[in-house]
């Protein structure tokens, strides 16, 4: 269905509305995070990590370098009580220079260091999408497959550590009491979210530029499976990092894991301290941040700039360039307060709101608009028509039952369970709560915006606009002529050919074995044109 080709809006117009709306507020922050990764790349370019002892102008009393003390018989265990490592002030203290804000309404000065890795994230993302897929799918070809290498490379180190074992035993090792809270099935939600791009339109984006008989039925368990693989090979090379570190400081593993920005910007730095030829490591770790960082953003920034010009194709087409750049300049601008001593308080606000409910409501809602309002035997019917065989039960199960019904009880059970957001011990007032809720809360209402204004433009009773504004429009189909077979034969405006696979096979030679189908209802359309005769 993805590369069928539409003339109308569809049903839920506002679900791609939100879409871009979210995708737009997470590329905003997800750029300061590639930043942030820029920032610690560059600093890894020396002979001793700058986070790797205390007495530097930006520690404090209370730095402790964490490293634990050897007798005979192995690490003796270190006292980490009021105690901060030299990894977390140089987060805290250097990189964001924190102290200088006093909370998310008083931000502080803009930090130039900063302000200009972010100034450099925007423009390699703007190099790499300078010509579309052409520039950017090229780029993907080593972003996407060079991390494997590094992820591989620290593996292999990680496992051959001492005290590894420990690490990998508490990664394993599951922790069933953590299911009662609502903020782990959230997180755990929008973690398959982002990391397969469900909701955020870059899946649509690219897929559009496949050919139309492409095997999308294949490619969704090689993602899939992928995705999953990608994601247990990592754990492991984390947390032997992590079990070493453990048995360094004679503590348990729990006081040394961290979530969120900590594990990548303040533990597992730390760990690389206590590797030999520590700078490289870490230049190798956050260098694979960085491709898998850009990898993301790409798609992102391809799905905005693509969806804004297919919707005025007259304007802006012709200045794709053009647009990319000011799309890049406006979110760098928008930014900008991101990289204020208060900038991590505004990143845990988006973080934590701007594709959280409302990415959950927008995938429901297109769910329901497929299988409800497009209608899952039309769905299928398509699908068939594009790969030669119709989804199994287990794929129209998801679609119908599984899928919304288990998102809409998380969504149910989140907001039920609601836990304002935090960093570290500041909690935020309620006005950034609040705006951070309105955030959310105004995706989920373009949805119902979208579909007044597709009710509003049809003619007739409420009735007979509803009708009209969720029914296909008499020339939906496929884009080329050329694919357009059984239903769709001739449904395209200006089409003049009653035997659009017949230019298929003048055009390109040959027959794929995902057009058996569409060879039998050809057939079946000429026996008839025969007989009439």
């Amino acid at each position: 269905l993805l590369s069928l080709h539409l003339h109308r809006p569809p049903p839920t117009p506002g679900a791609g509305a939100a879409m871009l709306l979210i995708v737009g507020l997470v590329a905003i922050y997800y750029n300061m995070i590639i930043a942030y990764v820029l920032f610690y790349l560059f600093a890894s370019l020396t002979s001793n990590l700058p986070w790797e002892h205390c007495g530097n102008w930006w520690n404090t009393d209370l730095c402790l370098e964490h490293r634990g003390s050897k007798d005979g018989n192995g690490a003796l265990p270190l006292n980490l009580t009021n105690t901060v490592s030299p990894s977390e002030e140089y987060w805290s203290r250097y990189v964001l220079h924190i102290q200088g804000s006093r909370g998310i309404g008083s931000p502080g000065a803009i930090r130039w260091n900063l302000c200009l890795c972010l100034l450099l994230a925007w423009v390699i993302v703007f190099l790499c999408i300078l010509k579309g897929v052409k520039s950017s799918g090229k780029v993907v070809y080593f972003t996407a497959t060079f991390p494997y290498l590094i992820l591989l490379m620290l593996l292999v180190r990680g496992v051959t550590l001492p005290g590894a074992w420990k690490g990998i035993q508490f990664y394993l090792t599951p922790e069933f009491h953590h299911l009662l809270s609502s903020k782990v099935w959230i997180e755990a939600a929008l973690q398959i979210f982002y990391s397969l791009g469900v909701g955020f339109g870059g899946l649509l984006t690219f897929a559009s530029y496949n050919t139309f008989h492409q095997n999308i039925y294949r490619d969704t368990f090689i993602v899939t499976l992928g995705n999953a693989i990608t994601s247990i090979l990592a754990g492991f090379a984390i947390f032997s990092v992590l079990g070493y570190m453990s048995q360094e400081l004679g503590v348990p593993v729990d006081q040394v894991a961290k979530a969120g920005p900590g594990l990548a910007f303040v533990v597992y730095p730390q760990a690389m301290t206590m590797l030999p030829l520590s700078p490289f490591w870490s230049f190798l770790f956050f260098f694979m941040l960085l491709t898998l960082g850009l990898d993301s953003q790409f798609a992102f920034l391809e799905t905005i700039v693509t969806a804004v010009t297919d919707e005025f194709p007259y304007y802006l087409r012709p200045k794709k360039v053009v647009f990319s750049g000011l799309i890049c300049v406006a979110m760098y601008l928008l930014g900008l307060v991101l990289t204020t001593e208060g900038g991590m308080y505004w990143l845990v606000l988006l973080d934590d709101y701007s594709a959280s409910f409302g990415l959950m409501v927008v995938v429901i809602t297109t769910c329901l608009a497929v299988t409800r309002v497009y209608g899952i035997q039309r769905f299928c019917r398509d699908i068939h028509m594009m790969l030669g065989f119709k989804p199994g039960l287990y794929f129209r199960a998801c679609w119908l039952f599984l899928s919304p019904a288990t998102l809409l009880a998380l969504l149910v059970y989140s907001i039920v369970k609601y836990q304002p957001s935090e960093y570290g011990s500041y909690r935020f007032p309620p006005w950034a709560e609040l705006l951070g809720i309105l955030m959310g809360l105004l995706s989920c209402l373009l949805i119902p915006a979208g579909m007044l204004v597709a009710v509003l433009r049809e003619e007739g009773s409420l009735w007979e606009r509803l009708q009209q504004a969720s029914r296909p429009a008499m020339d939906w189909g496929p884009s080329l002529e050329e694919n357009r077979t059984g239903m769709y034969v001739a449904t395209l405006a200006g089409s003049q050919s009653p035997k659009p696979l017949m230019v298929h096979m003048r055009k390109y030679g040959g027959i794929t074995s995902f057009e058996n189908t569409a060879i039998e209802v050809d057939r079946e359309i000429a026996e008839e044109e025969e007989s009439m005769m």
